[in-house]
């Protein structure tokens, strides 16, 4: 068995390498400027590769949604909804969500008895397939002041099956 002083001696020792390495990183960041720590200097030079980000990849036309909705699979959107679940319910009855009984072609914020945010209220019209899918993109960009804290779903295919799902059962 380890006397204590041994014991004592090697949590020393490793508090010590630790302390060693957390003061050279720091000592490495000032000498050669770190870059990721975000103390506002510009980059010296870029390096200009012909592509601007915000262009689209050569080729790559963006697909109408109702092209994608068309062929979408209702049995991926299924494992889809397992992320709206902690919200949402196809029940009928209400979570911190309302229910998504219906939901497609149904009235928007029109689920008698949910307290609906002023985001949610104040929209027009119905959720259709093409409306869910705006909505879905980006939910505080398409209902600004919505409650709803899901950050969206990027991918076209997801939003397109995910609805698919919710059509098909009785969502």
């Amino acid at each position: 068995m380890y006397d204590t002083m041994t014991l004592t001696k090697a949590v020393a020792a490793l508090c010590g390498s630790l302390l060693l390495f957390l003061l050279l990183g720091w000592g490495g960041e000032i000498i050669f400027g770190g870059g990721h720590g975000g103390h506002g200097e510009e980059q010296a030079y870029t390096i200009d590769t012909g592509a601007s980000e915000a262009a689209p990849a050569a080729g790559a036309a963006e697909v109408p949604f109702a092209d994608v909705y068309a062929s979408a699979d209702a049995g991926a959107g299924e494992g889809l909804f397992r992320q709206c679940q902690a919200c949402h319910k196809l029940d009928g009855s209400d979570g911190t969500g309302p229910h998504l009984n219906g939901v497609v072609d149904r009235d928007i914020a029109s689920v008698a008895g949910f307290a609906y945010s002023d985001g949610m209220a104040g929209l027009d019209g119905a959720w259709t397939p093409e409306a869910l899918a705006g909505f879905l993109e980006d939910p505080k960009v398409y209902a600004p002041g919505t409650k709803m804290t899901y950050n969206g779903m990027r991918k076209v295919e997801d939003r397109a099956n995910l609805i698919a799902y919710l059509a098909g059962s009785g969502g």
